[in-house]
């Protein structure tokens, strides 16, 4: 029989939100695979688990998957950490999860702590839809486009950010997605937290001033459903009626069909429509 692969939520600052199933599974695995294995030897030597560790991590991803997912194939029970949360969100963890399904091998998740949640929980932001967009690209082109999707998203948005880049990311998210709702979390779980409801150019502008300090969960408002519409509105009216109209024609519709699209894409009735074509006619 193969072995488990446990996905291990562990705290994100607050030892006390680690679950009484997590330490029991970490007790009884044959192994422990760790991120960082210095700062999961503080969090184990804490709750007295003398589980074996090994490292797996951005750099060994995929060639340890292979290795883990091999002595799970033997028989091995394995937990999987990370240095804060739950592994596999934002993190290489996701790797060995595919690997390991890919070569049959029984994969679970332990719930527990995660800081996109938290921050979304007491944000005050909608709740009901949202996307996590964990840190942005650091590379130039790609963070351009991810920013130009996130301008026209409906959903709350989340983001993570480190202190030494907070500023700039405010300002970049700012000028990309207008001036929105944003609730910045800080140090979630710890001593210091703080959450922060206020306006992407309201924060941007405090952390010019002031030192940003610890980890940060920005949870930022998405875009009106009624603010497309009128883009979209905006858009279309910016060509003549006959042009529109044409477009839907040259589709194979038919005038009736073509009118009546052209009327839902300008927020008119189609009566409205027909009367701008005699207009033109005339």
């Amino acid at each position: 029989m193969t072995g488990t692969l446990y996905l291990c939520a562990t705290p994100i600052g607050n030892l006390e939100d680690i679950t009484l199933r997590a330490l029991r599974i970490l007790k009884e695995v044959d192994l422990i695979a760790a991120e960082d294995t210095r700062n999961s030897k503080r969090l184990l030597h804490y709750f007295e688990i003398q589980t074996p560790l090994t490292s797996y991590h951005e750099h060994n991803k995929i060639e340890k998957a292979h290795q883990l997912a091999a002595k799970l194939q033997a028989g091995c029970n394995i937990a999987l950490i990370t240095d804060a949360g739950t592994p596999g969100i934002s993190d290489p963890g996701e790797e060995l999860v595919r690997i390991c399904l890919d070569a049959g091998v029984a994969v679970t998740s332990l719930p527990g702590a995660s800081a996109c949640i938290t921050a979304l929980a007491m944000s005050g932001q909608k709740t009901r839809r949202f996307a996590f967009e964990a840190f942005l690209p650091r590379e130039k082109k790609e963070r351009t486009e991810v920013l130009k999707e996130m301008e026209r998203d409906t959903r709350t948005l989340i983001v993570y950010e480190a202190p030494h880049r907070l500023q700039k990311t405010l300002q970049e998210l700012y000028e990309a997605l207008g001036d929105r709702s944003v609730t910045v979390c800080r140090e979630l779980t710890k001593k210091f937290e703080e959450c922060r409801r206020t306006t992407l150019s309201g924060a941007a502008a405090l952390y010019q001033e002031t030192e940003a300090r610890g980890e940060f969960v920005l949870v930022i408002e998405g875009k009106e459903r009624k603010e497309l519409r009128r883009e979209a509105i905006d858009a279309w009216e910016r060509i003549p009626v006959k042009e529109h109209v044409a477009s839907y024609l040259e589709k194979g519709m038919e005038k009736k069909e073509a009118m009546k699209a052209a009327a839902k894409d300008r927020g008119v009735s189609k009566r409205e429509i027909y009367a701008m074509l005699l207009n033109d006619d005339a």
